[in-house]
């Protein structure tokens, strides 16, 4: 194999045409009128069903209400909002009147809030009620924000009063498909939240390239996402997904705990959950049913599915999880395993309609079978990162998206992941993958989760060091630790071995499930 690949062009969907003159709620909303499913349920959150019929005449008074408040085409808007039926009308809302919104992560510090809204320089913010404390003192001298509205308060800020004040009826803006329709900040697991700016047409090609191509989602599917609509990953399960096709997408206000999870796959019985490695490895730590009998495919993303959490998932379900991996930058999944085809331990192949390329530091192609960094060229790009040159030179080049994972490509075509680029270890001159490490780690039946970063030895050099959260009723031991390296050395080329290991109550993560390695760096 080449450090190129493209999909298969044998299974590609035919080339999207997108027109010119496009407004994607008017695709992925008003559309479904138009075709018969006024009546449909589109969205399930903890208390209240929403239709299709329902959704349009929110989305309209959305966009009115937004309008109202003095908001004109392509002036942001910061939604700081729980995953609930108000979400997916704030968002099309704002893109239907050429605004942009910005759903920005919901567990964020008052600092944060602060700097986004600057750098957005929002001029509505709307935000769920039991988010504003964590906001409201941040608010006095914002030199841009002129508007709050709050999702579930009882006075003049409330947005159902809002809502309810404004038209149910709104002509869609006339946006192009290359306009800026929302930003998505970068979930921050290297410490840096950078908004990317993303166009109309790009929900479209993920929707289709990975939602209809490779998931193979329809209309009756019920979907429900552990990650958060906030997130690049949980957007499109829950929103772009299901709208393309006339899906039911299940929301969750509250946190993913394994235990809110799996009230949902057996109450609610979907037919696709997408969860990340941390969730699925919780889950199989605990007893019980994992899924309903509805249940037909699970997905993953985040980060790289150790391939015994993905075994044991099957085995215990019968159900295959499609590991993937996408990014902010590119909207979704641009490489994955497919249904019928999964393998467990890499990351599958190029979804329709992407480019794959591993390169080294310079830019080259490397050899067949070597490792480098994970280029990536597709339609759902990010145009650029806001008010950030210099990252968005070092990310964007042309076509190409350089990621910064580190891949290598095996003998049949398949991406195994090899960690982060600013992740990787050279211990005696040869690089260790942290992520191989972590693999080896979490298959030992007394580990729920692991974390290798380099650490300084007494002589200066670099070595692995390990930090792991036992699974429960395991007991933290010397005679553990030990095991544990033993266990590593058996099972990978010796010099690869933790030469410490820490045993934590929990491991720092984005809310979207990501490891911060470089909080672990630092300690």
């Amino acid at each position: 194999m080449s450090g190129y690949a493209k999909a298969d062009r044998s299974t590609c969907p035919p080339a999207i045409d997108v027109p010119r003159t496009y407004n994607a709620a008017v695709d992925f909303v008003d559309r479904h009128l138009a075709e018969g499913r006024g009546a449909k349920v589109a969205f399930v959150d903890d208390t209240t069903e929403l239709t299709y019929a329902g959704l349009a005449e929110q989305v309209n008074r959305a966009g009115n209400a937004l309008r109202g408040l003095g908001v004109r085409m392509e002036e942001r808007v910061l939604l700081v909002l729980l995953d609930t039926v108000r979400f997916p009308a704030m968002f099309f809302g704002a893109i239907k009147i050429g605004a942009v919104p910005v759903p920005v992560n919901t567990l964020l510090t008052a600092k944060d809030y602060d700097d986004l809204l600057r750098d957005t320089r929002a001029r509505v913010l709307v935000v769920s009620a039991p988010l504003f404390d964590r906001i409201a003192a941040i608010l006095p001298g914002q030199p841009y924000l002129e508007q709050v509205i709050i999702d579930g308060a009882d006075d003049a800020r409330s947005l159902d009063a809002t809502l309810a004040a404004a038209e149910p009826e709104l002509e869609a803006a006339p946006t192009c498909a290359d306009d800026f329709a929302f930003w998505l900040y970068t979930s921050g697991s290297t410490g840096q939240l950078k908004g990317a700016v993303h166009s109309h047409a790009d929900l479209v090609y993920t929707a289709e390239y990975y939602g209809t191509s490779v998931l193979g989602i329809r209309e009756d599917d019920v979907v429900f996402s552990a990650a958060k609509l906030f997130f690049a990953y949980g957007l499109g399960n829950s929103i772009t997904f299901p709208l393309r096709v006339g899906a039911t997408a299940i929301l969750m206000a509250e946190r993913p705990t394994p235990a809110a999870v799996r009230r949902r796959l057996v109450e609610k019985r979907p037919t696709i959950f997408y969860g990340v490695p941390t969730l699925y490895a919780s889950l199989l730590a605990e007893p019980g049913d994992l899924a309903s009998s509805a249940l037909r495919v699970c997905t993953s993303a985040g980060e790289a599915l150790p391939r015994d959490v993905g075994e044991r998932f099957f085995a215990r379900t019968g159900v295959d999880i499609l590991d993937g991996i996408g990014s902010t930058e590119m909207l979704h999944i641009y490489l994955s395993n497919v249904p019928g085809d999964v393998r467990y331990g890499t990351t599958g192949r190029p979804v329709p309609g992407y480019e794959i390329a591993i390169r080294d530091e310079r830019g080259n192609d490397v050899a067949p079978g070597g490792v480098g960094d994970l280029w990536v060229s597709g339609p759902s790009s990010a145009s650029l990162y806001w008010n950030k040159r210099e990252q968005s030179r070092a990310t964007f080049h042309g076509r190409w998206t350089r990621t910064g994972d580190h891949y290598r490509c095996d003998e049949d075509g398949r991406y195994v992941y090899q960690g982060r680029s600013d992740d990787m270890l050279k211990v005696g001159g040869i690089y260790v993958s942290p992520f191989e490490v972590e693999a080896a780690l979490v298959a030992h039946p007394d580990v729920l989760e692991a974390a290798v970063v380099g650490h300084a030895d007494e002589n200066g050099l670099i070595k692995p060091r390990a930090i792991v959260v036992l699974t429960a009723g395991a007991i933290a031991s010397e005679a553990l630790i030990d095991a544990l390296k033993l266990h590593v050395k058996a099972t990978l080329a010796p010099y690869k071995y933790p030469r410490w290991v820490e045993i934590v109550a929990e491991l720092p993560k984005t809310a979207t499930g990501k490891i911060q390695r470089f909080k672990l760096r630092k300690s």
